[in-house]
């Protein structure tokens, strides 16, 4: 185990803190019995209680000692732990599909890796600083309270009682609340980061008492739980007390009756009545300590239930860890391809075969939710296919090694995603040790150095986060050299060149054309000036492919393209 010695030390000095404040009172005891005895000389009183209080000064050193090595040692254990199970967590997380991803929703994992971490962070912490304290206090003080005044041991097995008997069925009445707090924080965490992301279409539309409505119902629902639970707190404060100081009281009158006897015992009970008190008051906090403990754990272990579930999640798609890296030829090959989209009713993609030859320019046309994005993602496996098999230069795509995919195949969204930091280190996304000379090749064909090369530090220019210090068009060209910079393939455009004018757009076509022949390059486009001089056209209805060729023969032949064709036509006159 990791983290074994560590947890070993943390636990014996806890274990050694605990022993020690069990042990003080035994010292009290003996104190005020010496105290409290005719048969000492004011000499040997001052001598033994001396002895007494050095005996007492050595003991609280080893305690406080003990005391900070149990909760450095804690500590320490509690941040590593947070860590591992951060970093086990967010490694499983890269390991997902798409599809993982997309049902579990990206804000829910951030939560499970801050906030449910933090959780589990704090739980350690109270295990091993105060959870492992309670049974040794508990058993120890139980033992010893008994043996300071064996008369009162009914006292304190009705202390305890009476303590667990409250704290069960307040516990009871919070755990329902600890069960929401997590869902209606992921719940706040969506409404605020959809707020932030859609920060323009809010201002535009005016929307933001919309926004801040809902953000608030949420909010006052989460504020519910906490007070509710506030008000449980509220009332087991001083039901704990009431108990424990009538257990004293009762202990206290108890004795006052012994010490109209003038024996031992009277002797005895007046030196213990003190340390039997600070008996009852460890039973008090190690059962109450023990309880909130068990409320917090609660909350940790819904925490520690969510981390779980992602940790046993399986991704949707698997590598073949035997294949090796290869270099493949461009052919792309859809073979009665359907696919359907999680929870979705219908399927998205249906009974789709094409073929596409190495070196080939393809576009792919259709109207709005025809599935021409989601037959793009199927080719660098994004997410398989329901039915049906494609191939990658005549291989099945699943029997394709990772780095293979990668080497041989790149995809530019239509939305430009930019990480900060510089414009290299974005680019170098799309291949790790690309040289300067082939991020300039990539940039130029992407039509993106015009503007690159006029930024103090170049390609060295920092990025700030989501590309905000950049505009849409200059966030898909930079996008685009990312995709060319490793010289795939088998290029896909997902309609990347949408922010483009028409000029610039055209400059990147005829780019691609003359520095990337050998590239299989497929364009989804919604115009289809963008595609016209493709060697190829699909043609998308419905999820259906309803028709392919050229820009020529479609205009002639096909319904669908023609409505498309002469709607866009249409609209540029």
């Amino acid at each position: 185990m990791k983290h074994k010695w560590i947890a070993i030390f943390s636990i014996l000095s806890t274990v050694l803190y605990a022993a020690v404040q069990l042990y003080q009172p035994q010292i009290m005891k003996s104190i005020m019995t010496v105290m409290s005895s005719t048969t000492y000389t004011r000499h040997e009183m001052s001598d033994k209680i001396q002895g007494y209080g050095i005996e007492l000064l050595v003991v609280a050193a080893i305690g406080i000692i003990g005391a900070i090595a149990s909760t450095l040692s804690a500590a320490r254990l509690a941040q590593e732990i947070g860590a591992d199970v951060r970093e086990a967590t967010y490694k499983k997380i890269n390991t997902f599909s798409y599809e993982n991803i997309e049902n579990f929703n990206s804000g829910n994992l951030v939560v499970r890796m801050t906030n449910d971490v933090n959780q589990v962070q704090n739980l350690m912490m109270m295990v091993f600083q105060i959870l492992m304290r309670i049974p040794v206090l508990l058993i120890g003080a139980v033992i010893l309270s008994i043996t300071t005044l064996p008369q009162l041991w009914w006292v304190t097995l009705l202390l305890i009682v009476a303590i667990v008997l409250v704290t069960v069925l307040l516990m009871g009445r919070m755990g329902p609340h600890f069960m929401a707090f997590q869902k209606l924080t992921d719940k706040i965490n969506a409404i605020a980061k959809q707020n932030l992301r859609g920060a323009r279409v809010v201002k535009s539309f005016v929307q933001e008492q919309n926004q801040i409505e809902s953000f608030d119902k949420t909010s006052d629902e989460l504020y519910d739980h906490n007070w509710a639970v506030g008000k449980i707190f509220s009332a087991m404060i001083p039901l704990f007390t009431v108990i424990g100081q009538g257990a004293i009281w009762l202990g206290i009158y108890l004795v006052s009756t012994f010490v109209t006897d003038s024996t031992k015992i009277a002797q005895d009970s007046i030196g213990g009545i003190a340390t039997f008190m600070t008996y009852m008051g460890m039973i008090m906090f190690a059962i109450i300590m023990g309880g909130m403990i068990s409320m917090f754990a609660s909350r940790g272990m819904v925490s520690i239930g969510r981390i779980n579930e992602v940790l046993n999640t399986e991704p949707a798609m698997s590598f073949d860890e035997n294949a090796k890296d290869e270099s493949l030829t461009g052919s792309v090959k859809f073979d009665h391809v359907t696919f359907n989209y999680p929870n979705d009713a219908e399927p998205t993609l249906k009974d789709i075969s094409f073929e596409i030859q190495p070196g080939q320019m393809v576009g792919i046309v259709g109207a709005t939710g025809a599935g021409k994005s989601t037959l793009a993602q199927l080719i660098p496996r994004l997410f398989d296919p329901t039915e049906g098999t494609i191939f990658i230069g005549g291989k099945d795509l699943k029997s394709l090694s990772r780095g293979t995919l990668k080497s041989n195949i790149s995809i530019v969204l239509q939305k430009a995603i930019l990480f900060s930091g510089t414009i290299a280190g974005n680019i170098k996304q799309g291949k790790a040790d690309a040289t300067e000379e082939e991020i300039t090749r990539a940039a130029r064909i992407a039509q993106a150095a015009e503007f690159i090369e006029t930024k103090d530090g170049q390609y060295e220019a920092q990025v700030e986060e989501r590309g905000n210090n950049f505009s849409g068009g200059q966030k898909q060209r930079m996008s685009i050299t990312r995709g060319v910079v490793k010289n795939p393939n088998v290029l896909i455009l997902d309609d990347s060149t949408s922010a483009l004018d028409a000029k610039s757009e055209k400059l990147v076509q005829e780019a691609l054309d003359k520095d990337l022949k050998e590239t299989t390059t497929i364009i989804i486009a919604q115009k289809i000036s963008s595609v016209v001089h493709a060697d190829n056209i699909l043609v998308l209805d419905q999820g259906k492919l309803v028709g392919q060729g050229t820009h020529q023969e479609l205009v002639e032949t096909n319904k669908i393209y023609q409505e498309i064709y002469q709607t866009q036509k249409a609209q540029e006159d």
